[in-house]
């Protein structure tokens, strides 16, 4: 090895003196701390830390296992296909090993049907990397007959070469032993994110011991191999492994028995250790029942995160802790371990090692053995589950419930270190009581869901105050926490299952019963409409954060209070959800829900909803509201929707709030085949952008008269803005259809005061050239004297020093039947005259007039859709302008 290393330094002398070379290695080998790093690798690393090639080169012999292996920080190995499948899989031919194979069931199958199935197969394993057309055969073969291993110790192939004969780099061997330890198949991903599986065996005869490792296509040779046997292993390639060398099988390897021979091989003998005669590093067999299998736990060390898991084992003599490591905490799925079953363990490590607590104690280790579910001679194991009514301050209790409340997990920043942790709290219910859970770390990512059945073996309760029951239960590292154990009885099924019961959600229609604040319940269904957050400032100064959703059934709606980070997260009309841990809070006319920091809003997928027989939102809005036509709309009317097309977009308003806060308003007109109707529209509602013919719906709008006695729709807190479905959509009349409908053209003699849109083709021939531009409150819009340097106004007493103007046009016009008094405001009066209202606003403060450009509209003809009412103080009808649809000389 050391020439090795010289070779190695030679391509870095020129960067690096050899005593800096030496003192990077052990840096190096520091940085791995594992034993089995040798010199060699070490050096390696120095090359590749340096930008340097290291890479072993091969030989044309050399014939390779088409995987990578690497040493994970507690001696997993994790293995990685490098290679694509050899195999051409356009087709296949009968060659000659191929040949061989089907001739084992040529009386089953006939040749066609045999490469048929094959390929067949070669589809299922399409992502197996391994997998070449001879283990295609193998598997044909496999399913048609169950082949047994051959005792072949005559046969010419049987070497007599021994374990210690076998030198590292050589390929091809045959290697034969007692088998001493099947480690369980661990599995993998392959680079390419194809399975994969290893297994080690160690094999050894009177000469010495070595590990042989069966990967994905050699795994099925051990079907018939147990610890005991002696075989015979041809075709292996023997390498350095990371505790001496090894021999690798290719996929093409075989595996034979050979008879007794005690002259070549030792002899096996399984002894089985009591847990209380256990020594420290030693291997050992131990048959013993699983007391506790704690939660798989992650840990990172050098960069690197891991997994862990240790079940707590006993048998007659004691109890022991065993750990399983990084892939093998898999084996506790693979073999569907639960607390209660009897195993039998095989080369299991022990090593003492202080506890929690500073003690030396004994644990065991699981390496290259193998664990053996069974059923075994071990005594019965009792385990003792309190009711929670009886719990009090004690360590190490075990329970049994339903989770009856659930939190989301929360996030804290440790003293210690400022790191973040997470922990999450949970009740638990048996038929005596309940008790708040608390469980940290990796256990808060368990799938735990409100109504499962929960077994916690090893919690520690205390004190609390602040719980109901004046206790709760800490969970900790060899706590066990079982989600729907399958190890229940009768009995003990039922009884939690009528627990289950009494945790179904509440229908919202039965929630207006309800006369007390607090109560807290569960409830699913659709949000219907989403108001904006808003702003309030508590007692203590600070800011919180307030939203409502209106949220239904098909019982009834309630509306729901999110405080605080639930007001801020998005939230769209029609989305299903769960929501558990809401509380009741009565208002003056009804009851809501308020939605804070214990509560949890569960998003569900269609799918789920459907699950949980929740309308669609269309059935759910036939159910719990009254669609009408604008025809047909009241000033009392409720729980209405309205679906229109936009005829009429007024420019947005801006206005100061008594707070001092800026709201905006507007006002757009809809239209159906039977009429129109004026919507005024807030803030953020106010700022969206619509478009002159774009359909919306009206959910639940607030219906109130006008000023002119007319219905219009206010989109408050309680209403909904959405956009029609296709089906709605297709039921409206076409925009240009609405505008022959609802703009109806009439002279001057016959219109009538309640009249509405009517389009009105007149001349104008008086124009009023006084007082243009009024002066107006901003708070109050009453007219103000004009002053100095402030206003003051005589109607609300507001003081301010910019007013708001209005600026206006007075006009009559006349057709053949009539005449009629029109006056035009701000924006359909700067399109009358040409002018901006501000250039007019400064022109009249600078003390110049617009009389003439006044007198030039006189003789001017427009096309007008206007309102008609009745105007009290000249006891006649008068037109109020909506929009100018045309004007000429």
């Amino acid at each position: 090895m050391q020439e090795e290393i010289l070779e190695l330094y030679e391509k870095i002398k020129d960067e690096i003196s050899l005593e800096q070379f030496q003192v990077e290695m052990n840096e190096v080998r520091e940085s791995f701390d594992l034993d089995f790093v040798d010199d060699l690798d070490c050096a390696r690393e120095v090359l590749k830390n340096h930008g340097i090639d290291a890479t072993p080169q091969k030989t044309d012999d050399d014939v390779e296992i088409p995987f990578e292996i690497t040493i994970d920080d507690n001696n997993e190995e994790v293995e990685e296909s490098t290679e694509e499948p050899s195999e051409d899989f356009t087709g296949f031919t009968m060659d000659e090993d191929i040949r061989e194979k089907y001739d084992k069931v040529k009386d089953k199958i006939s040749e066609e049907d045999f490469l048929n199935r094959m390929d067949e197969f070669r589809k299922t394993n399409i992502d197996n990397p391994f997998m070449n057309a001879s283990g295609l055969a193998d598997q044909v073969v496999g399913e048609l007959i169950d082949e047994e291993v051959e005792a072949l110790s005559e046969k010419p192939e049987f070497s007599d070469k021994t374990i210690s004969d076998l030198e590292k780099g050589a390929n091809g061997q045959i290697i034969s032993g007692r088998v001493i330890s099947i480690s369980n198949p661990r599995s993998f991903k392959t680079r390419k994110g194809g399975e994969g599986k290893v297994c080690n065996v160690e094999l050894q005869d009177n000469t010495g011991k070595m590990r042989t490792v069966f990967w994905t296509p050699n795994i099925k040779l051990l079907k018939n191999v147990n610890e005991g046997d002696i075989i015979q292993i041809k075709d292996v390639d023997i390498k350095e492994g990371y505790s001496g060398l090894e021999a690798n099988l290719r996929p093409r390897s075989t595996v034979i028995h050979l008879d007794e021979d005690s002259s070549k091989f030792p002899a096996y003998e399984e002894d089985i250790t009591n847990i209380a005669d256990i020594k420290p590093d030693t291997k050992v067999n131990i048959i013993a029942r699983i007391v506790r299998i704690p939660t798989i736990r992650s840990y990172e060390k050098n960069g690197k995160e891991g997994k862990v898991a240790s079940l707590e084992l006993q048998d007659f003599s004691g109890k022991i802790s065993y750990t399983l490591w990084n892939n093998n905490v898999h084996l506790i799925e693979s073999l569907k371990l639960e607390d209660g079953d009897t195993v039998k363990i095989l080369q299991a490590q022990a090593r003492e090692r202080p506890d929690r607590d500073g003690n030396m104690e004994i644990t065991l280790t699981h390496w290259d053995g193998r664990i053996i579910k069974g059923d075994f001679d071990v005594p019965e194991i009792s385990q003792e589950f309190i009711p929670i009514a009886d719990l009090s301050e004690q360590k190490d209790v075990s329970i049994k419930g339903i989770v009856s409340r659930l939190q989301d997990i929360r996030t804290f920043n440790r003293k210690t270190d400022n790191s973040e942790g997470r922990l999450r709290n949970f009740d638990v219910r048996d038929v005596t009581g309940e008790i708040r859970v608390t469980v940290w770390g990796d256990d808060t990512a368990l799938p735990i869901n409100k109504g499962d059945i929960i077994k916690i073996v090893g919690g520690d309760v205390r004190f609390d105050e602040y719980t109901q029951s004046q206790y709760s239960m800490n969970t900790n590292f060899n706590t066990q926490i079982t989600i729907n154990p399958e190890n229940l009885t009768i009995d003990e099924l039922e009884e939690l299952e009528s627990l289950r019961a009494e945790l179904r959600p509440t229908p919202i229609g039965e929630i207006y019963t309800i006369d007390e604040d607090g109560i807290e319940l569960d409830v699913v269904g659709r949000i219907l409409s989403v108001d904006d957050t808003n702003e309030f400032q508590r007692d203590d100064g600070s800011v919180g954060i307030v939203r409502s959703i209106i949220f239904a059934d098909e019982s009834g709606k309630v509306r729901l209070a999110l405080w605080n980070e639930r007001a801020q997260e998005e939230y769209n009309v029609g989305d299903a959800y769960q929501i558990e841990n809401a509380r009741t809070r009565l208002g003056m006319y009804s009851v809501d829900l308020n939605i804070g920091g214990g509560s949890r809003l569960i998003k569900l997928t269609e799918e789920q909803a459907a699950s949980m027989f929740i309308p669609e939102l269309a059935t759910l809005e036939k159910a719990l509201y009254d669609y009408k036509k604008i025809s047909d709309l009241d000033e009392d009317d409720q729980d209405v929707i309205v679906i229109g097309r936009i005829i009429e977009l007024v420019p947005i308003h801006e206005f100061e709030r008594d707070n001092g806060d800026t709201g905006c308003v507007r006002n757009i007109e809809i239209a159906d085949e039977t009429g129109s109707l004026k919507v005024v529209l807030w803030d953020d509602d106010a700022k969206r952008e619509f478009e002159l013919g774009q359909a919306i719906k009206l959910q639940n709008p607030r219906l109130s008269l006008d000023m002119d006695n007319r219905i219009e729709a206010n989109v408050n807190r309680s209403t909904a803005l959405l956009e029609p479905s296709e089906g709605e959509i297709e039921k409206l009349p076409t925009q240009e259809e609405l505008m022959e409908a609802i703009y109806v053209s009439k002279p001057i003699e016959a219109l009538l005061e309640d009249d509405v849109n009517v389009c009105v083709t007149g001349t104008i021939i008086d124009v009023d050239t006084e007082r243009i531009i009024r002066v107006k409150c901003p708070n109050c819009g009453f007219n103000v004297s004009t002053g100095e340097d402030e206003y003051i106004c005589d109607n609300c007493g507001h003081v301010f020093d910019e007013p708001r103007y209005l600026f206006m046009i007075p006009t009559r016009i006349e057709d053949d039947t009539g005449d009629i008094q029109v006056t035009f405001f701000d924006n359909l009066a700067e399109e009358l005259i040409g002018m901006k209202k501000e250039e007019v606003i400064t022109l009249v403060e600078d003390g110049y007039g617009i009389e003439d450009k006044l007198e030039e509209l006189n003789g001017q003809t427009i096309e007008i859709i206007a309102n008609v009412s009745f105007d009290d103080y000249n006891e006649e009808n008068r037109l109020n302008p909506k929009k100018i649809l045309s004007k000429y000389y």
